[in-house]
């Protein structure tokens, strides 16, 4: 801290920072980040850490190992309180944490409740929050339940009836800002494509084991879903990384405030990429075949531990390792997964990136995590 002389006594006084300095540390956004180990978390905590301007904080269940990071149980308002004394400062909050659950009303009770309590907790130690960003799936839009019509429009798909948690969550931050609270805004990503390990719904994971079984085997590089689907209906990505990006704009744009968007990439169809994917992983194609990932891969599990012993991986258990469950669910869905990206652009955020790049991307960075093998 700078410091000057006194012109009465001539000892020295305490000035604090340089007036430019002080702007700028009062330009700083605060931001706290929750699901910080999760697929989308880990990439915005690493595009925060890049962006001009920005402090970021990790919040999740487990330790995340960055600095200052907080470790809570969101579902215990008490703890969660005591564990956000040192978040007192946050401004922007970006909400990506997720607690799935079989059962769709104990899935919105648990998610719905994990978010007030966030709130309420930073409330208590007096948070100067100003935006809070949201993230939503395609199940916002039912298609969880079955076929709707694509393309998905924000404001032109009435809700289904609940219990749905995004439905809830939405509302507990719209009644908030109502009152004075913090504004908010949404993004809707679908199939998000990161480096996250461990985690159930990663298709980049789901794809890297696949075909590195595939290669054990010696088998062809076969869509694992029916051919209706590989030949005829659009599927669509979102890149985490990109969606971090997307995520700073929400947090701080005027024509965010108080939105949903949607943010997918462009539609595509799975013979396109499959084939893509095979040249890029070098692995010979073939026919898709239906199986079932989730009941067909059960017995690789000794498979998977000699690549894991050859190749000095990571001990992940393989239960937890692939989410081949989250596979199925993607590569048997049998209608059109479409969201319309209109709105956004409009509203000023036009970034996109090409889905198999990034597929292969995020596969390249969990085989050099030692993740997935090579």
């Amino acid at each position: 801290m700078a410091a000057r002389r006194s012109a009465r006594s001539g000892t020295a006084e305490r000035t604090g920072p340089p007036a430019t300095t002080r702007a700028m540390m009062a330009e700083i956004r605060r931001a706290l980040v929750a699901g910080a180990n999760g697929i989308i978390g880990k990439a915005l905590m690493q595009e925060l850490a890049a962006a001009d301007g920005w402090h970021a904080r990790a919040l999740s269940r487990r330790p995340h190992g960055s600095s200052g990071d907080i470790a809570a149980d969101l579902t215990d308002p008490h703890t969660t309180r005591a564990a956000l004394a040192q978040a007192r400062d946050t401004t922007h909050l970006f909400y990506a944490a997720l607690a799935p659950h079989p059962s769709l009303a104990e899935e919105d009770r648990v998610n719905g409740a994990m978010l007030r309590n966030l709130l309420d907790g930073l409330d208590a130690v007096g948070a100067p929050l100003e935006r809070v960003v949201l993230y939503q799936g395609a199940k916002v839009y039912g298609v969880h339940l079955g076929p709707v019509p694509a393309p998905f429009y924000e404001d032109e798909n009435p809700r289904h009836i609940g219990p749905n948690f995004y439905f809830t969550q939405e509302d507990v931050l719209r009644r908030r800002a109502e009152r004075g609270g913090a504004a908010w805004s949404i993004l809707r990503p679908d199939v998000v494509v990161g480096d996250a390990a461990g985690n159930a719904m990663n298709i980049a994971m789901v794809i890297g084991a696949y075909a590195a079984l595939c290669r054990m085997e010696g088998a062809a590089f076969r869509f694992p879903g029916p051919t209706h689907v590989y030949e005829g209906v659009f599927a669509q990505v979102t890149d985490a990384r990109a969606l971090g990006r997307a995520s700073l704009w929400a947090a701080t744009a005027d024509a965010a405030r108080g939105e949903a968007f949607n943010y997918v990439h462009e539609p595509f169809r799975w013979r396109r990429v499959w084939e893509k994917l095979a040249t890029a992983l070098d692995l010979p194609l073939g026919p898709p075949v239906p199986m079932r990932l989730a009941t067909h891969m059960a017995d690789k599990k000794p498979a998977w531990e000699k690549l894991v012993a050859e190749q000095g991986l990571s001990d992940m258990p393989y239960e937890r390792a692939v989410g081949w469950g989250f596979g199925d669910f993607v590569f048997h869905s049998d209608f059109d997964l479409v969201s319309d990206m209109g709105k956004i652009r409009r509203a000023g955020f036009g970034e996109s990136v090409d889905s198999v790049e990034a597929l292969m991307s995020a596969i390249r960075r969990l085989q050099e995590a030692k993740v997935l093998p090579r």
